[in-house]
This record gives structure tokens, C-alpha cells and sequence, in this order.
């Protein structure tokens, strides 16, 4: 228990203090977000669940669609509120988890902006939630340096850092160390309420704004919500209502039949939307996933160019331009790999290619996970975006529902298979170490990673595919292939090293969560039971 703090009636902290921690849980910040939970979680847990409900339906049959009861919306003249002055030219954004000397090297990157990351790059120990929090406080109100103890370099911020944007966590996950009249609080409301209570008015009195990333929202009800939590902030924090500005993640696929409700139901306070590919593709087939229809091949074939990936991203950057606000792109995961020039050359050219495409498309700006990323992307966007967004940029693609749901064609494989058991294993033996952030054969990989790959493997279960060479995926070839795959994991990795990981637990949860008779909605709910 948290001992050095006079907590606020109703409001406990299952964890022991650390070093700063009562600068963040002050009693007015803990009483604050006490405050959010006590307004604001009933409706929360009624949207999850809404978000089951809706899923019993896709399982009986039906398909997502867009909302009959929302055409007016839809085909109404509207657009958002003014995007604010540093928000305008967003060609190129970092991204990563909220450590000290990540945060220092995305300020300083070169990109435009780094999105602080509290969700699908970092595991959620108390540790790096308030450390986080800590280390964003010291970038709005002290010297943001850091010393690496084991190279002795020092870390300092640049006279021209990217412009921060944090993402706090989705609706569905909790932070359980601090409880609300004997409740856990959401992760989500925590993340927002510390962060903007501590920070914003510094960040308007810079004459900058309070920017954030709003992830895995499935309904414009959901955005509501969010936008409530914005306007209840700024009334209690004395800032004009719409100070605060948020960019909604796209990143599941019954989002995308809302992409106007969304922008409406937050127009005062949103600037754009973004294509958070990755988890969504995990949620194709988290939510058709029972349905032979969209049975999925091997997930490197399913890119961008092509079958609902590509309906999905040119609708985001129609609508978003219709509305005024603006289309992020996704995410270039590639690691460059200075050891073999070849193989370097390979990635940053599929990387060149990917942001061509976007900007090509339309997109007013891009993610990289990777410093050495942000000047392959800022030169595309240079070339092809002269001017700091395409907001006035219009298509005229005329998606349709069957476009959206269109599924990737090609084969399914062994080393499909294979790859997908490798790496999920390993992001999850990572996260349970506290790690969010990953890098695996040279791509840097987040939950997101995890989530698909045994969402795939449980897709591919439940209905005995085919694979390439006409054997059926079923649970003894799975667990054959995943004693083979770990030899060889523990055989790169060294005796030592895998035997003093997490991999007995890691490997427990993604067979468990793989084989379930039911699909989980989320691996990460279990997952932080055992590191929290």
C-alpha cells in the first residue's frame, strides 16, 4: 500500500511507493480521477458491454454495416472544429513506450510529433505507468536529461523536440492498483486524468496543446464518452471548452462502419483520424473470425494495397478530408540492420514504397517506429506532400461494406504458422518481463503483434484449415509445431538466457488463449494478472 500519501475518501493504492511516485499521486490528482471513475465508469462497462453483445450477433451470422439510424449524420454538411496551429503539419510521427531515454530520443528524433505511448507499446507494471507519467511531467516542467548508468552517455532534450501526443489505454483494460470506492480504476480514465491534470494548463500556457491518441474504440458512443471525459477536464481544470484535442485510432474494424458518427460525436475536440493497422487486423478476425467466410491466409500477405486493408484506409481519408480533419497513416515497424547492407536496403525500400502509397493516397502523415525511419518517411512526404497536410484533398472512392470486409487472398502455411507462434511467444515472455516494446527479426513489434498472431492460429483451429501442403491445423499439429519452434527459440537464444525468461507462463497463456473454445477479446486482460 501506498503509505506516504493522504488519500482522498474512497481511493486506495494497492502498490508500494517509488522514487518521485508523490508527484504524481498527489491527493488532488488521485482525487481528480477519482473523480472521472465515480462520473464516468458505469458507462464505460456498459459499452463493453455493448461491444459483447455485438459480437454474439457477428458469431450468429450477421455483418457489421453502417448505421441506418446515422445516415443524416453521414450525409450532413459538417465539419470539426479548427485544428490548432501545432497540429497542422503531422507528415511523420514517432512512436514508442513512455522510458526516459525513449521519450528523450523521440522528442529529439526529427519527426513532427512522438506519440507517448501508455497502451500497446508498454507493459503495464505500476513501475512504467507512473514512471511514464513522471517522465511527461518533466518534459512540460523540468529539465527533461538522463543518464545511462551502464554507457555513462548522457541524455538531454533538443531545442526543437517533436510535438507530444499521448496515448492512454483503451476502454477494456483496468488499472488495477488503484481502486474507486473498492472498484479498479480504468486505465484509460488514469492515464488521461494524471497526465492532463498535472500537465495541461502548462502545455496552454506554452501556447501549445494537450494532444492525445484515443485507442480501440468500436462505436461512436464510445467516442462520446471520450469526449464527455475531454469537457468534464476542462471544466474542472479552468481551460476553454475544445482546449483539449484528440486523434482517434482506427484500429477496429466495426470503427469503420462509424467513421463520421465518431468525427461528430467529438468534432469539438478531435483533429483526425488514424489507420492503426495492426490491431486492426486483429480485429477482422477477432470479430469475423467464427465465420468460414473470412477464414485469413498467412498474415504476411495480408498489406496495405490490397482487399479490406485498402477499403478501409482510402474511406478513413475520405471522410477525414470531408470533415477537415486529418488521415494518419500507419506504422513502418522495420529496424534498420546495419550488420547486413542487403537486408537493409530490402526494408527501407518496402518502408519508401508504404509511405509513397500513403502519401500517394492522400494521407497527411505517417508513423515509424524507428529514429533512423523518420528521414525515409520525411522525404517521401516532402516530396509528395509540399504542403503541411492534404486536408483539402478529396476522394471519391464510393467504398462499400462488401469492400470492407473483402478478405486478403493466398495461401496459409507452415512457416505461417511457425512465425506466428515464434514471435507471439516471445512479445508475450517480453511483456511479462515489463517490456512494451520489442524488437523481433528486425521488425519492432507492440501487443498488437501478440494479438494476432494467436488470433490467426485460433482462427485457423476453429476451422481445421488447409494448409498449403493439405494438412488441416488442429490442435496436436499446433502444439508439435510450438515444441519445435521453442527448441529453436531456446537454442538462438541460449540455455541461460530462455530458462531465466518467462517462457513457461508465455508459452501456457498463448496456447491456452490459442486453443480457448472462445475467442478471448483481448490477450493482455490475463496477461497483466500475472504482472501487475
Amino acid at each position: 500500500m501506498l503509505t506516504n500519501v493522504t488519500l482522498p475518501a474512497g481511493v486506495a493504492v494497492h502498490a508500494a511507493p517509488g522514487p518521485r511516485y508523490d508527484e504524481i499521486l498527489t491527493p488532488e490528482a488521485l482525487a481528480f480521477v477519482a473523480e472521472l471513475h465515480r462520473r464516468f465508469d458505469g458507462r464505460r462497462v456498459e459499452l463493453l458491454a455493448a461491444r459483447d453483445a455485438r459480437q454474439k450477433r457477428y458469431d450468429a451470422g450477421e455483418l457489421p454495416d453502417f448505421l441506418p439510424e446515422t445516415r443524416d449524420i453521414r450525409e450532413g454538411d459538417w465539419t470539426i472544429a479548427p485544428v490548432p496551429a501545432d497540429l497542422l503539419d503531422r507528415r511523420v510521427e514517432i512512436t514508442g513506450p513512455v522510458d526516459r531515454k525513449m521519450v528523450i530520443n523521440a522528442l529529439n528524433s526529427g519527426a513532427r510529433m512522438f506519440m507517448a505511448d501508455f497502451e500497446d507499446a508498454t507493459s503495464p507494471t505500476w513501475d512504467n505507468m507512473i514512471d511514464g507519467q513522471i517522465n511527461l511531467k518533466d518534459r512540460w516542467h523540468a529539465e527533461l536529461t538522463y543518464e545511462d548508468p551502464a554507457s555513462g552517455k548522457s541524455y538531454r532534450l533538443s531545442e526543437n523536440p517533436a510535438t507530444l501526443l499521448v496515448r492512454a489505454r483503451g476502454w477494456h483494460l483496468l488499472e488495477e492498483h488503484v481502486t474507486v470506492d473498492g472498484a479498479p480504476i480504468s486505465g484509460g480514465l488514469f492515464d488521461f486524468g494524471l497526465y492532463v491534470f498535472h500537465n495541461a494548463a502548462t502545455v496552454v500556457a506554452k501556447g501549445l496543446t494537450p494532444a492525445f491518441y484515443l485507442p480501440k474504440m468500436e462505436s461512436h458512443q464510445e467516442a462520446k464518452l471520450w469526449d464527455d471525459v475531454f469537457s468534464h477536464a476542462e471544466g474542472k481544470l479552468s481551460l476553454p471548452h475544445g482546449t483539449l484535442k484528440a486523434t482517434v485510432l482506427i484500429e477496429t474494424l466495426p470503427a469503420t462502419f462509424e467513421l463520421n458518427e465518431i468525427l461528430y460525436a467529438m468534432k469539438d475536440h478531435i483533429v483526425a483520424l488514424n489507420c492503426g493497422r495492426w490491431d486492426y487486423i486483429f480485429s477482422y478476425i477477432k470479430r469475423l473470425g467464427k465465420n468460414p467466410r473470412f477464414l485469413t491466409p498467412d498474415r504476411g500477405l495480408m498489406g496495405m494495397g490490397a482487399a479490406f486493408l485498402r477499403a478501409y484506409s482510402l474511406l478513413v481519408i475520405d471522410t477525414c478530408h470531408r470533415r477537415g480533419a486529418f488521415a494518419m497513416g500507419g506504422m513502418a515497424a522495420q529496424i534498420p540492420n546495419r550488420k547486413d547492407p542487403e537486408a537493409n536496403a530490402a526494408a527501407l525500400a518496402k518502408v519508401k514504397a508504404d509511405k509513397e502509397r500513403e502519401a500517394g493516397d492522400g494521407h497527411d502523415g505517417t508513423w515509424v517506429a524507428h529514429p533512423d525511419l523518420v528521414p525515409v518517411a520525411m522525404e517521401v512526404f516532402d516530396r509528395l506532400m509540399p504542403e503541411a497536410n492534404q486536408v483539402t484533398r478529396r476522394r471519391d472512392d464510393r467504398i462499400t461494406r462488401d469492400m470492407l470486409l473483402e478478405v486478403h487472398e493466398g495461401e496459409r502455411t507452415e512457416a505461417g504458422l511457425r512465425e506466428n507462434i515464434r514471435v507471439g511467444v516471445q512479445y508475450i515472455e517480453a511483456w511479462l518481463r515489463g517490456r512494451g516494446a520489442v524488437p523481433l527479426y528486425n521488425l519492432m513489434e507492440d501487443a498488437a503483434t501478440a494479438e494476432i498472431s494467436r488470433a490467426q492460429i485460433w482462427q485457423w483451429l476453429h476451422h481445421r484449415a488447409s494448409l498449403n501442403d493439405g494438412r488441416k491445423v488442429t490442435p496436436d499439429l499446433f502444439r508439435e509445431v510450438m515444441a519445435d519452434e521453442m527448441a529453436r527459440v531456446r537454442d538462438a537464444l541460449g540455455g541461460e538466457v530462455y530458462d531465466a525468461g518467462r517462457f513457461p507462463e508465455a508459452l501456457e497463456l498463448f496456447a491456452e488463449m490459442s486453443l480457448a473454445k472462445d475467442f478471448a477479446e483481448f490477450l493482455t486482460v490475463p496477461a497483466y494478472k500475472l504482472i501487475k
